[in-house]
């Protein structure tokens, strides 16, 4: 194939991967949300939610290295396809058992369980292959619109499956869930998963060797690349510093400054609109040139965003004025998440060996979400004992900490060598 047709190629990549996401994404939250809301009202429990939550992100922590070790082994056209395939039927059996005998909490728990492991395979295999189905000049925008679509799935799957749950029954949900999928295992079965592949084929003796020895060499590749680990160190820092945020922001808002519940909905949705804004942002600018300091960047300001949630908390604040700077302090926040991600999605793309990209997903994702329920739990107690202000600011404070070793200039130096050489080369301040 010519380097034309390689680029008409990669540009159909590029829109059939962000349709395929943004369909079945927008489903998944559609669902997500109707099944939470199905939970609750048959139980009227908090903990048979949390079970449910516990169903969704446990799988997801402990399989993912096996999953990255999947995408590594074995054709990542295939695991994606079936494991779409499989949450499509996952959903479709729990519609089908729906139709018989009704619903109940062990056949959604069980549903819930398989499309967690079944999108995670998805997810780790698509994260590892957008290099071979982007040209490398392009793999930001793709970023940038693979945020995007996750966004809008964030922002309006709620509000349809609000405004469904009001309307229809719950078999309508599986129904659209069901769809969704079928919809992108079309699109992602005309993809080219070895379009822009640089992996030579596996040597004889390299066929021999066990998943246990495969997995271990991707724990020692992570070890032996100094910047890759410390990527991975920081993200599994910021997801356990920021469940104080998902905890405490509803408990600051609602608990302690009465923020009414429809306004504090539009607090959370402006997360999700700061996300889609700088995602668009991204797919139409120029490629990052320092990613793991502008990701740095990015991290402190987070941190910052993290103590401001203490300000009305500590300066009186109408009820105006306050809920105001929860929708702008939320707003920036959603923007410097991807102000992070995507930076650091690139580099982990570019920089990462093809034949450990998988394994290398895997392990960030399993230990990014292990890091989740430890976080929650932690906060959920320290916010019961503990004035809020002081546990926000203590993350901040810890986040800022971390970062700042972590990310110190001799990792920045080696992240990108012609940095330092950049920084010589300006003149000197008067």
């Amino acid at each position: 194939m010519n380097e034309a047709a390689r680029i008409k190629q990669a540009s159909y990549h590029l829109y059939t991967f962000t349709a395929s996401k943004l369909i079945s994404t927008f489903g998944s939250s559609v669902y997500a949300f109707g099944i939470s809301l199905y939970v609750l009202a048959l139980t009227g429990s908090a903990a048979s939610f949390a079970i449910n939550l516990i169903c969704s992100i446990l799988p997801r922590s402990l399989l993912a290295p096996f999953a990255g070790y999947t995408a590594d082994k074995y054709s990542k056209k295939t695991i994606v396809v079936l494991s779409q395939v499989v949450s499509m039927l996952s959903v479709a059996g729990l519609l089908i058992y729906s139709l018989l005998n009704g619903l109940s909490l062990t056949a959604i728990y069980t549903t819930t369980a398989l499309l967690s492991i079944s999108s995670m395979f998805t997810g780790v295999t698509f994260s590892s292959s957008i290099a071979n189905l982007i040209d490398p000049d392009r793999i930001q925008r793709a970023m940038g619109f693979n945020q995007s679509a996750i966004s809008i799935a964030a922002i309006g799957g709620p509000v349809v499956g609000g405004m469904l749950f009001g309307f229809v029954s719950m078999n309508v949900f599986l129904m659209i869930q069901v769809s969704a999928y079928a919809i992108a295992v079309l699109l992602e079965s005309t993809m080219n998963f070895k379009l822009y592949t640089v992996r030579a084929e596996r040597a004889v003796g390299e066929a021999t060797k066990t998943m246990m020895t495969e997995m271990k060499e991707g724990f020692s590749y992570l070890k032996s690349n100094r910047v890759i680990t410390v990527i991975v160190t920081v993200a599994i820092g910021i997801n356990f510093f920021f469940s104080s945020m998902m905890i405490g922001l509803p408990f600051i808002a609602v608990q302690q400054l009465n923020v009414k519940a429809t306004h504090f909905g539009m607090i959370e949705a402006m997360i999700a609109v700061g996300m889609l804004a700088a995602s668009i942002y991204f797919s139409i600018s120029k490629e990052v040139r320092f990613p793991l300091l502008f990701a740095k960047r990015g991290i402190l300001g987070m941190s910052v965003l993290l103590a401001g949630m203490a300000i009305p908390l500590i300066v009186g604040m109408s009820y105006g004025v306050m809920v105001v700077y929860f929708l702008l302090l939320m707003l920036t926040f959603g923007m410097t998440n991807v102000f992070v991600n995507t930076p650091i999605g690139v580099m982990m793309q570019k920089d990462v060996d093809e034949e450990y990209r998988g394994r290398v997903f895997g392990i960030l994702e399993s230990m990014a979400m292990a890091m989740m329920p430890l976080g929650y739990l932690l906060f959920g107690l320290l916010y019961d004992v503990v004035p809020a202000e002081y546990v926000v600011g203590a993350s901040s404070f810890c986040l800022i900490v971390l970062t700042g070793y972590l990310m110190r200039p001799s990792v920045l130096k080696e992240a990108h060598p012609e940095l330092q050489k950049n920084l010589s080369n300006q003149p000197e301040p008067l």
